[in-house]
């Protein structure tokens, strides 16, 4: 696979670690995936659709999962992923969904986990909610549920403030961009000095910051995949283009905002929020004094929450930034509550 263009000064300069990440070698026993996460298997089969974009032909990988014949409830659940994360992390929601009787979607994005990794694209969160609206008409689904963990939170708003008819519910799990990171004083980054600091990332260090931000200080053996799926990419011979496309996505990450349109919503929305989550995008780079107000998602939830106009509030005080992952069994009963209230 070829390679982004990159400044060979760029190349040659040294590796800035990103906040929470290490930037060590990659440690010896981490397994090597290409860009597209090849070897690394998810819990169910993967679907491809593939279509046009930005003059490229590209490749949404995602997954499909029907309810059993004579337990489905007629309705379908759309999952958007992290940015640290694939469709393959919802394995657990999406079970529960699928015994719930839902139809459950999961794709993984453009530029992201099995889909395709442009050398270049304008990546934006109305690009990413158009390319699921194209997968979703192919499917024939023109009316979902839109669920929404961490950045997925960014674009599931987006997708419903896009597409209004479509979304029947909006849900959000421990979403970032509930407050505008540059507005409140951190600094921007580069996509150059960006791409540098996704270079540096390795097993090591994102098992430390997901320990810290994901679990509250807390580790189970089962997280370890979850690791191994991420620092794989980091490790292969296409770390460069994989590196590069979470530059990029960094960056629609931290200048486009979705917070100042929260009143906009039109639909039910369910926030489900783990109190302890500490996630601020460019954290670290921001004057300590900043620091130290941001990612407080305690007051952050009840702030979206009044902002949203049909909202409903979920918090967990004791979980941190994937409540899904880190105690499911509590996670999933008040998801399910919060769909059947709708």
């Amino acid at each position: 696979m070829k390679r982004p263009f990159i400044s060979p000064v760029l190349l040659a300069g040294c590796t800035i670690a990103a906040g929470g990440y290490a930037s060590s070698a990659v440690a010896n026993d981490t397994p090597e995936y290409d860009a597209e996460l090849s070897g690394f298997e998810y819990a169910y089969p993967v679907e491809r659709f593939a279509f046009s974009s930005q003059g490229q032909e590209l490749q949404m990988a995602y997954l499909d999962v029907q309810p059993e014949e004579g337990n489905a409830n007629g309705r379908t659940v759309v999952l958007m992923h992290g940015k640290n994360f694939c469709a393959g992390t919802w394995e657990g929601t999406i079970s529960e969904l699928h015994e719930a009787g839902y139809r459950v979607i999961a794709p993984d994005q453009i530029g992201f986990c099995k889909s395709t990794k442009p050398e270049h694209y304008q990546f934006s969160f109305h690009q990413l909610a158009s390319n699921t609206q194209a997968l979703l008409e192919e499917l024939g689904v023109d009316n979902a549920t839109i669920m929404g963990h961490s950045m997925g939170g960014m674009l599931a708003t987006r997708y419903a403030l896009m597409y209004p008819e479509q979304t029947e519910q909006l849900v959000m799990v421990n979403p970032i961009g509930l407050e505008d990171w540059k507005a409140l004083g951190v600094p921007y980054q580069s996509i150059d000095d960006g791409y540098q600091a996704e270079l540096g990332k390795n097993a090591e260090g994102i098992r430390a910051y997901q320990e810290a931000t994901y679990y509250v200080n807390t580790w189970e053996p089962e997280y370890d995949r979850w690791v191994e799926m991420q620092a794989g990419m980091y490790a292969g011979e296409d770390k460069e283009l994989v590196a590069w496309n979470q530059a990029l996505t960094s960056d629609m990450v931290f200048t486009q905002p979705v917070v100042y349109e929260f009143d906009e919503l039109a639909m039910p929305t369910l926030l489900l929020i783990g109190e302890k989550d500490n996630t601020a995008i460019g954290k670290a780079n921001a004057p300590t004094d900043i620091q130290e107000t941001l990612g407080r998602y305690d007051v952050l939830g009840e702030q979206a929450a009044e902002a949203i106009p049909q909202a409903t509030l979920v918090e967990f005080p004791d979980l941190g930034h994937s409540p899904q992952i880190q105690e499911p069994e509590r996670f999933h009963e008040e998801l399910l509550k919060g769909l059947s209230d709708l």
